[in-house]
């Protein structure tokens, strides 16, 4: 584990990276994160404006210590208005790396690496891969069937071996890590560290309500689902009451506009608006319109805790 090319690319302790998990992942996490050898990563998009996400580098730059690394994850595609103006702050404050996702990270790479920024691109296939790598990507973030929220459909031994194969830059695993054999398990495929998120929900630093956390810890593998009425695309959830009762497909509606071109991506767009809303309104408030997002690795997930004891018992 301590050998590990990721370690290298970050100079960090321990080769994982705390996922970014929209509107659960903070500063206080992060900070901790480094604290404990690792690095953490936040979604841009969990700050309204840019001046928030500029106070929040700043914070991270101010707290990092040596063994740790923080980073910032982008949506890189034209549904997200806000990406060009996150770029420019991130790349004006600097911070180690950026995780990319849901479109070409082309710009991206050209820009960070003027700023000495790595950057590590979301793939959930081979042919997306070579493409990242080919534009300079300096990782790959492999997002197997094992992950929570938006995630792959390749087995994460499949998805990894084919990637270490037939690519020349570090491989980190994403998804179905909930313990240290699940991470050794990840390194023996031939990845270079591992992207964990969910085990991080039910943590005493993550803003979430006590309702979610603990969801995470009652729940296990089995009462994962994945529901497109979130963002329209695949996305895997707790398998709630209220999420039973609105089910788990598209509306007849949505799949007729859905093959219509021109309609396609605005429809894509109302759905994942009333999709983040829900999990916005479940993460941060009580409600009986329950939508909590989580992979199956909340099987290892038996208490709330702190950030330092979650990694503690991922490296032992």
């Amino acid at each position: 584990m301590n050998n590990a090319k990721l370690n290298k690319l970050l100079n960090i302790k321990y080769p994982i990276i705390q996922a970014p998990m929209f509107l659960v992942s903070n500063t206080k996490m992060v900070i901790e994160a480094m604290k404990s050898g690792i690095a953490g990563c936040i979604p841009a998009l969990n700050y309204r404006t840019h001046e928030e996400l500029r106070i929040a580098i700043k914070e991270l730059k101010e707290a990092k210590v040596e063994g740790g690394a923080f980073g910032f994850n982008l949506i890189v595609n034209k549904s997200n208005i806000k990406y060009k103006g996150q770029l420019a702050v991130i790349c004006e404050e600097g911070v180690d790396f950026i995780i990319t996702s849901l479109g070409s990270p082309e710009e991206t790479i050209k820009q960070a690496h003027k700023h000495h920024i790595k950057v590590f691109c979301d793939v959930t296939d081979l042919g997306f891969a070579k493409k990242v790598e080919s534009l300079g990507a300096d990782a790959i973030i492999a997002v197997n069937n094992e992950a929570g929220g938006h995630r792959g459909n390749l087995s994460p031994k499949d998805l990894i071996t084919q990637l270490v194969e037939h690519c020349s830059i570090p491989v980190i695993s994403a998804g179905g890590v909930g313990c240290k054999a699940d991470i050794d398990k990840m390194l023996s495929y031939g990845a270079e560290g591992v992207s964990v998120g969910s085990p991080f929900i039910a943590s005493v630093e993550a803003d979430v309500t006590e309702e979610y956390k603990q969801a995470c810890v009652d729940s296990g593998t089995d009462d994962i689902v994945m529901t497109e009425r979130i963002s329209g695309s695949p996305c895997t959830v707790i398998n709630t009451s209220y999420v039973q009762k609105i089910g788990t497909k598209q509306t007849w509606v949505e799949v007729f506009l859905n093959k219509n071109k021109k309609l396609k991506k605005w429809v894509k767009m109302i759905r994942f608006m009333i999709g983040t809303n829900a999990v916005t309104n479940a993460a941060t408030k009580a409600t009986y319109k329950t939508v909590w997002v989580a992979g199956p690795s909340i099987e290892h997930t038996k208490a709330i805790l702190p950030v330092r004891e979650i990694v503690s018992n991922l490296i032992r």
